[in-house]
């Protein structure tokens, strides 16, 4: 009993050495399990906007399988390529390597490992063009975006990119190649994580600041122009969402249902982002408009997916 309790906790036992043991939790929280269900949740939509009835639940499976494998081995690389950064702010000191729960090696080994089997899967059960787009997704987040954020604000658009390509890669596995309706869907994903994630960085500035990361834009230090970003991309955002019924597509347009929902939901971001823009207590409007945006994606698309059914 005190073994497991010695190795749960990361104590050291008289019997082994827990630097040699493995801390399965350690890596399972290297995978940043939410943000890769979010991948994996986007890919799924993507392929089930295009074909609602799941024809071939094996591609589904290698779908859902290859893009968390993916997904959680960027975020493992992620973590290993920042470990220094991230013990320097509050919000990451305590992640698996900071607190050297894993060791930089085992991190190393394990997200080149994930990304493997991630493309791996999709290269042998889905299609070259999904397989392709995910390791792009892997070579803007890990080659770019993740040094670029040391550098630059303009690493937000360009993680955006590589945020946005899960609902397209989910709707290059159904429909065998990139259409219209594929771009759109990667069109409301980039455009939704700039007010998302302009929200994050205002209220983590400090945080972000300490650990070296330029996301906020120059001579801005009451937030204005961050706060016009977010407001632009909301309504690029609104734009995208509305685009299906506008455009000559490959697939049926969306109905009432999705006509409905999309209308209120954009409302139901738009405010809160003109708030942002607008208001002198900038850090209550940036908490806002996050919990608007983490409502917001999900109701928008599942409302996309369920109108296909009706």
């Amino acid at each position: 009993m005190n073994l497991i309790k010695n190795i749960d906790s990361g104590t050291s036992s008289s019997a082994f050495d827990d630097s040699k043991l493995i801390n399965f939790n350690g890596l399972y929280e290297l995978t940043k399990p939410r943000l890769s269900l979010l991948s994996v949740f986007t890919a799924s939509l993507g392929f089930l906007v295009h074909d609602p009835l799941i024809p071939d639940l094996g591609l589904f499976i290698a779908l859902t399988l290859g893009t968390a494998f993916a997904a959680g081995g960027a975020a493992t690389l992620n973590q290993w390529m920042e470990r220094k950064e991230d013990a320097l702010m509050a919000r990451t000191a305590s992640r698996p390597l900071p607190t050297k729960i894993v060791s930089s090696e085992v991190a190393l080994g394990f997200g080149i490992i994930l990304s493997l089997l991630g493309l791996t899967t999709l290269w042998l059960w889905t299609n070259l063009w999904a397989t392709t787009l995910t390791f792009a997704t892997l070579l803007l987040y890990l080659v770019i975006y993740t040094p670029l954020k040391k550098k630059s604000p303009i690493a937000i658009e360009v993680g955006a990119i590589a945020g946005a390509l899960p609902p397209l890669i989910g709707w290059v596995v159904a429909a065998g190649s990139p259409t219209i309706y594929g771009l759109i869907l990667f069109g409301i994903l980039f455009a939704w994580q700039l007010p998302h994630f302009m929200a994050i960085a205002w209220n983590h500035r400090k945080d972000y600041s300490k650990g070296g990361f330029r996301f906020h834009l120059t001579n801005d230090p009451h937030g204005s122009k961050m706060g016009w970003k977010s407001f632009l991309y909301s309504l690029i955002l609104t734009t995208f969402v509305f685009a299906p019924f506008f455009l000559e597509l490959d697939q049926p347009k969306p109905g009432i249902l999705y006509l409905l929902c999309s209308s209120i939901l954009s409302l139901y971001l738009l405010f809160p982002a003109l708030k942002f823009l607008q208001s002198k207590d900038r850090d209550k409007s940036a908490r806002k408009l996050f919990v608007v945006t983490i409502i917001y994606l999900p109701l928008l698309l599942a409302s996309l997916v369920i109108d296909r059914y009706l």
